[in-house]
């Protein structure tokens, strides 16, 4: 309670300040100015760069040490008012696991971030894990709409302001209503409400509108972005962005809103057509750097420039500060992590919309853990591939990072097929499983794309009990599951992570499973 009353007082302040300020507007911002604002979402403890194997040679992109180098190069080449901003999800993967986000949140102060917006998977470790990363650091962590339960009290700043070689620039975070009631597990937030993002971010605009040059938003919201290694190369993954797009025709007067959530990069950015706000994004994971160039006069933007600028790691050294904390971090999460458990004949790859290798490795763990009939799983919490050859601790946290326990329900036909029904919609991706075979067909409109369905090889019952072994975050409706709720839990596992290190220790050598679960008709 003393943290939000600390809290409760700062923003008070903070918001007396708002006021003091608007008196004396006519004398704040409004000259000409350039500035440009690098920008990063969805970073997802990319750590290490990712080949690209679907470039020509298999190029390296991406890299945490080879991002903060390219920063510091933009940073000297634009001289004069640049900022750093970052719109969320930078938690998930092992040293964030491990370390509950430390290692994310050093390596922000590291690379001099000068604002982040909040993300879904921030909350991945409880809400109370989340605000203690964001008091130890010195950078603004903001979210308009999120305040505590009963009270009202905020959570985190609602904005902040910026200033630097007399650019002032106003930034907003906002959580879309449905990343927060899908994509968060509700149990990590039961004491936190998300509020009506429009309502909040209208308020904030018109707070600072009169006392900054232009007003950035960092967004996280939309439909959650695809979990393929190659996605970016995968236009049938691509998801849309109706939602920012409609936020943004609600709250006129953003200059700039830059996305996250969906991971859809915006090569050439989006012009609103109604409020004219430039709407831009990247591909996560850290394989690019968005760059905006903003030629300012009287609190309104002239002229732009957007590109979303390749992290080529191969060309990049990386950078001393960054290096020094990763490696520290890694020193220090070495004796968990360990050494090989087992190794893989073959890669165990993602697929978003379709079944994969990975996804049915998992349901098979799940099942057999739970001495189940039947395993489930989300293509959206698998977060990396298996390589081929020996596998670690490691491997197996970063295939699945997140803090879920395997459980097992009871749950009717009926109630099943509904499950796969959700997954043959493909708003959270296709659904991944064990023990049953599913023909589909994507054509037929949403609800009545289930063929056909078998359970051991037999037709499913809809008033027959089938045992079925999922996660915490589907079994409480996350990722749309809702149907998964009606079952009744009558046994909760180990950790995922755990299990499936379980798994392959027992097994010693795994292999891709065989492909036929699910069926394209």
């Amino acid at each position: 309670m003393q943290s939000i009353a600390r809290r409760s007082l700062l923003q008070g302040a903070c918001a007396s300040a708002a006021v003091s300020i608007g008196a004396n507007a006519a004398q704040l911002g409004g000259g000409a100015h350039q500035a440009t604002i690098l920008y990063t979402n969805d970073f997802h403890s990319a750590f290490e760069p990712v080949p690209a194997f679907w470039l020509p040679g298999s190029p390296r992109l991406g890299g945490a040490a080879q991002l903060a180098t390219l920063v510091e190069r933009e940073r000297a080449s634009a001289g004069g008012a640049t900022f750093l901003l970052d719109s969320g999800d930078m938690f998930t993967g092992t040293l964030s696991a491990l370390t509950q986000g430390d290692a994310l949140m050093e390596m922000m102060i590291a690379m001099r971030y000068d604002a982040m917006g909040t993300g879904n998977h921030e909350f991945d470790y409880g809400w109370k894990s989340f605000e203690r990363s964001m008091l130890r650091v010195a950078f603004p962590v903001l979210c308009c709409n999120v305040r505590h339960r009963g009270n009202g009290i905020r959570f985190a700043r609602p904005y902040t302001i910026l200033e630097r070689e007399g650019v002032r620039l106003g930034v907003v975070g906002v959580m879309g209503s449905r990343a927060a009631r899908f994509t968060i597990m509700p149990s990590k937030v039961a004491e936190l409400e998300f509020t009506d993002p429009v309502i909040e971010a209208r308020a904030c605009v018109a707070e600072l509108r009169e006392v900054v040059d232009a007003i950035v938003v960092l967004g996280h919201q939309g439909l959650p972005g695809p979990m393929q290694s190659d996605a970016e190369n995968d236009p049938s993954v691509q998801r849309p962005l109706h939602e920012d797009l409609r936020f943004c025709d609600a709250v006129p007067g953003i200059d700039v809103y830059i996305a996250a959530h969906s991971h859809h990069g915006l090569e050439q950015p989006l012009l609103h057509p109604n409020t004219g706000a430039i709407i831009t994004q990247t591909y996560g994971y850290g394989t690019r750097l968005g760059r905006i160039k903003l030629w300012l006069e009287g609190r309104k933007v002239k002229r732009h420039e957007v590109e979303l600028l390749k992290v080529w790691s191969d060309r990049l050294p990386a950078h001393p500060a960054v290096s020094e904390r990763l490696e520290h971090f890694r020193a220090r999460t070495a004796e968990q992590i360990g050494g090989p458990l087992g190794k893989a004949t073959a890669r165990f790859t993602r697929k978003y919309n379709a079944e994969s290798t990975l996804g049915s490795f998992c349901a098979d763990a799940m099942r057999a853990h739970g001495r189940a009939d039947v395993g489930l799983t989300n293509a959206g919490g698998l977060r990396a591939d298996l390589p081929e050859g020996p596998l670690n601790r490691g491997h197996l946290v970063d295939a699945f990072p997140f803090v879920n326990t395997c459980v097992t329900l009871e749950l009717t036909g009926r109630d099943l097929k509904a499950v796969l029904e959700q997954g043959f919609s493909l708003e959270a991706g296709m659904v991944q499983v064990s023990g049953l075979v599913a023909r589909y067909d994507l054509k037929r409109e949403r609800g009545d794309r289930l063929v056909d369905l078998r359970v051991g090889g037999k037709p499913v019952e809809e008033g027959r009990v089938y045992r079925v072994a999922t996660h915490d975050f589907l079994a409480e409706g996350g990722d749309s599951y809702r149907p998964l709720t009606r079952g009744k839990i009558i046994d909760r596992g180990l950790l995922i992570s755990e299990m499936l290190c379980s798994h392959v220790n027992e097994a010693g050598t795994i292999s891709p499973p065989s492909p036929g679960r699910l069926q394209a008709v």
